[in-house]
């Protein structure tokens, strides 16, 4: 796959199919705490770097305004947020937009354990600004 038309594509690949092995063993119905720690085993086990709740700062006009806690920051470039919810609202992908913006991330996932079937967004920051 072409890294220009799918950046990240493998890296995110990996989280997903992680994500997919945790659903198939937990299913749907537990608090998003349980699937972090889940998804944490997962990705060790593909060693796979990554911080767990990493603590990232808000930017306005070139100033810290503040700080929000990413639940996966993957290989430094991937925001990855998790829900627990029966159903993914516009809410919650436009929230993970407003993240990849906010920390300067180029890509990032949205992963929701709470439906029947897994579902899951690659998302894209079109404001991405390497530093």
């Amino acid at each position: 796959m072409d890294e220009k038309i799918l950046p990240d594509y493998e890296i995110t690949r990996n989280v997903i199919g992680c994500a997919m092995a945790v659903h198939s063993e937990l299913r749907s119905g537990f608090q998003e705490v349980i699937y972090q720690r889940a998804m944490e085993i997962e990705l060790n086990k593909l060693g796979i770097e990554f911080h767990r709740e990493y603590e990232m700062p808000i930017h306005y006009n070139k100033q810290v305004i503040g700080t929000r806690r990413v639940d996966f920051l993957v290989a430094g470039r991937i925001s990855v947020e998790l829900k627990a919810v029966a159903t993914l609202e516009d809410i919650h992908l436009a929230q993970a937009l407003n993240y990849l913006e906010a920390y300067n991330v180029p890509t990032g996932l949205l992963i929701n354990f709470g439906a029947k079937s897994l579902q899951f967004h690659r998302l894209f920051n079109k404001k991405y600004r390497p530093n």
